[in-house]
């Protein structure tokens, strides 16, 4: 099984249109502060999975080489999660996608025209794609009534993807995802820079998640400009950064 974190970023993605902080010049200069909107990809021999389609889709998986896709796994209907789906025009059709009830409802009313082959999924109740069994369980991502996160087990290999999502995650789905090998996580800004983003972690309230669930590996995702540079912030932070791999 191998991760790619395809985009690190948050919404409007860095650097941000019209922003000359330090993170943003970093990221013009080609410095790994450049951050896509967010989206995973998992691998196996058999094929490949989304998790969560970037409005920068198209991007990725070009500068991936990625030229098919097996299954799209959607956490929550926000745009930056779901729109690049549309980039499979003329290049893919009849997707299968996986989510909770009423993000497919959303969702598949803007992506209608590409025939995507819908699967329902439950909390709680694992299914298998490519190979490897995948779990979705809920998160609290407000407004949104029903965001998740994804687990993904290979053999006794655990990976966790929190998904947009506070620190008020439900008990049951805490049961769920304990003792990761790998905890790739919500951390939308820092601690420190004087107001807090209320549907998301920051970076000490991640960290916190990471050891309540004893995580073996945490990196850091779903990044906004707020960061230093990269290079300066890593030194701090496990930051991800857009075409980061995980073997497994």
């Amino acid at each position: 099984m191998k991760i790619t974190l395809l985009g690190t970023g948050d919404a409007p993605g860095t650097p941000i249109i019209g922003c000359d902080c330090r993170t943003c010049r970093d990221a013009r200069n080609g410095g790994k502060s450049n951050r896509t909107r967010f989206s995973v990809l998992v691998e196996t021999d058999e094929g490949k999975v989304l998790i969560d389609t970037s409005p920068d889709m198209r991007q990725q998986m070009l500068s991936r080489g990625i030229k098919h896709i097996d299954a799209v796994i959607w956490t929550h209907g926000h745009y930056d999660h779901y729109t690049g789906f549309g980039e499979f025009h003329r290049v893919q059709s009849h997707v299968d996608v996986y989510g909770v009830t009423d993000t497919l409802d959303y969702i598949l009313d803007y992506v209608s025209f590409l025939k995507p082959r819908r699967h329902d999924v439950i909390p709680g109740e694992p299914f298998e794609i490519i190979g490897l069994e995948f779990t979705v369980f809920e998160v609290n991502h407000p407004p949104v009534e029903k965001a998740i996160g994804v687990i993904i087990r290979e053999g006794d290999r655990k990976v966790v993807i929190s998904g947009d999502t506070d620190n008020n995650i439900p008990e049951k789905s805490l049961e769920l995802i304990m003792d990761p090998d790998l905890f790739i996580v919500d951390a939308i800004i820092p601690d420190d820079v004087g107001f807090h983003v209320k549907k998301h972690m920051d970076a000490k309230e991640a960290t916190e998640m990471a050891e309540k669930i004893r995580a073996k590996e945490v990196v850091m995702t779903h990044l906004s400009h707020y960061y230093k540079p990269h290079e300066e912030a890593v030194a701090t932070f496990p930051l991800g950064y857009d075409g980061m791999e995980f073997i497994f």
